[in-house]
Parts: C-alpha cells; sequence; structure tokens
C-alpha cells in the first residue's frame, strides 16, 4: 500500500469516528443536535479530503465543504449534486462550537 492509499484510509477511518458520533448521539435520551450537524459535517469534510487524495489532489486547508466540493468536481462532475447538502452543512464546521454565533439547529435542520 502507498502512502496515499494509506492516507486515503486514514481519512475514511476518521470519517468513520464522527458517524460513529452521531450514532450514539442519536441514540440518547437528549439529543445534542447541534454536536450532530458538527459531526455529520465533519464526516463529509474528511470524505472530501479522502476522495481528493485519492485522487493525486493536494488538499485545501479549510473546512469549506462547497470549495472542497468544487475541488472534487474538477475530477468527477457527477460530485456537483451534493453542492446543495455541502452549503447547508458547512455552517456547522467553524461556526458550531462558538456559541456566541451559533444558534443550535433543529431537528429539521438536521434532518430528522
Amino acid at each position: 500500500m502507498n502512502s496515499a492509499e494509506s492516507n486515503f484510509l486514514a481519512w475514511l477511518r476518521k470519517a468513520d469516528h464522527d458517524l460513529l458520533n452521531i450514532e450514539n448521539n442519536l441514540a440518547a435520551k437528549e439529543i445534542p443536535w447541534d454536536t450532530i450537524c458538527f459531526h455529520a459535517q465533519q464526516a463529509v469534510e474528511k470524505v472530501l479530503k479522502a476522495f481528493l487524495v485519492h485522487q493525486g489532489s493536494g488538499l485545501l486547508k479549510t473546512h469549506d465543504l462547497v470549495a472542497l466540493l468544487a475541488q472534487c468536481v474538477e475530477r468527477d462532475a457527477s460530485l456537483r449534486a451534493l453542492e446543495s447538502d455541502c452549503r447547508k452543512l458547512t455552517s456547522y464546521g467553524v461556526a458550531a462550537p462558538i456559541p456566541t454565533t451559533y444558534s443550535s439547529p433543529a431537528r429539521r435542520m438536521a434532518g430528522m
């Protein structure tokens, strides 16, 4: 296994950890929707970065899913269909941990 393949798998393992956090939080008595949305953004970010690594592209140092997706679309135009979802999730990545600039998403915003 070359280093690009290894790095690709490492990104996917990290994304799996975010998905596990989502699953665990959805099973909680009190569901922390802001945390679920944060981990959803993080999982998508890591999957997009895994795709770019797998394609041999350099990675943008950003949490902006739309920017990462644009880079992915250069490699596979069919991924453009994800743009709306990436726009929705992007705000949960950076702003989510900052209580003064972030209001907790409603259950409908989390897609439930």
